[in-house]
């Protein structure tokens, strides 16, 4: 019951964004938007108690996943994250793997993910903070979230 409460506790915490990507019934997602609200130490608790409660009456394990995934400690999320790197360094290292990823991702912008490449080679080589680094793994990511890269940034 109290690992209830802690995981009606973390959806408390979400923002409104977050919370509302989670599946929640109705009544919970409602019991937890007032908890959000609510200011005093002892009314908070006892509607912590209360979403515990609700949630007793629930299958939690698909709530405690997704919080998981959102929180980044699922290992399909870990493991998103490993083959987005090693994609990251492949393409660092060979030009060539751009190939492989304009056939794997046809939409693809090409002509930016090799000025990006070109961009983190050159920080690496002059020691400069990796900005372009960085942009290149964000850039990856929504590749493979589906998202149109030329007008994400």
């Amino acid at each position: 019951m109290h690992e209830l409460q802690d995981i009606g506790s973390q959806l408390v915490d979400l923002s409104t964004e977050r919370l509302a990507k989670l599946p929640l019934p109705d009544a919970l997602r409602e019991a937890v938007r007032m908890a959000q609200q609510i200011t005093k130490h002892e009314a908070r608790r006892r509607q912590l108690q209360y979403i515990g409660r609700l949630m007793r009456d629930l299958d939690a394990e698909p709530i405690r996943a997704a919080l998981a995934e959102l929180n980044g400690t699922s290992r399909a999320e870990a493991a998103r994250v490993h083959a987005l790197e090693h994609m990251r360094e492949r393409l660092l290292e060979d030009e060539a793997a751009l190939t492989d990823i304009a056939n794997t991702y046809p939409g693809a912008d090409t002509q930016r993910l090799r000025q990006l490449r070109r961009n983190a080679l050159k920080e690496r080589e002059q020691g400069r903070p990796p900005h372009a680094f960085r942009e290149l793994f964000r850039a990856l990511r929504a590749l493979q979230d589906g998202k149109d890269i030329g007008h994400d940034y």
